[in-house]
C-alpha cells in the first residue's frame, strides 16, 4: 500500500488537477486502480477452500473509500485554493478568472 501511494498514485495523477474528468475517463482510471489492489491484495480463500478475488466493495472498504477520483478532487480543490490565493498578475489566477 505505501508503494501504491508513494509510487503508483502519483504517476498516475500527475496533473490531475487541470484535467476534465468525463465518465469514461473516471471508468478507466477506477478499473486501474482495482486492478492495482487486486494485484497487492491477492485472492481470497472461502471456507469451502476456493479461492476468490475481492470484489469492488471490499476493495474500497479496505483502501478506506478514498479511491483515485476522491484523491483527484481533493487535488483540484487544493489547486483552486492555490489559485485563489495568488496575485491577480499571474497567468493561472488570469485564466481563471
Amino acid at each position: 500500500m505505501k508503494l501504491r501511494k508513494a509510487r503508483i498514485r502519483p504517476v498516475v495523477v500527475y496533473g490531475s488537477e487541470c484535467w476534465v474528468l468525463r465518465e469514461n475517463i473516471k471508468q478507466k482510471l477506477l478499473v486501474f486502480e482495482r486492478k492495482i489492489l487486486r494485484r497487492i491484495f491477492g485472492p481470497t480463500q472461502k471456507a469451502s477452500g476456493e479461492w476468490r478475488l475481492k470484489t469492488n466493495e471490499e476493495l474500497e472498504k479496505a483502501i478506506n473509500n478514498i479511491n483515485i477520483l476522491r484523491y483527484i478532487k481533493y487535488k483540484q480543490l487544493s489547486w483552486l485554493g492555490h489559485v485563489e490565493r495568488m496575485t491577480n498578475v499571474r497567468v493561472a489566477k488570469t485564466m481563471y478568472k
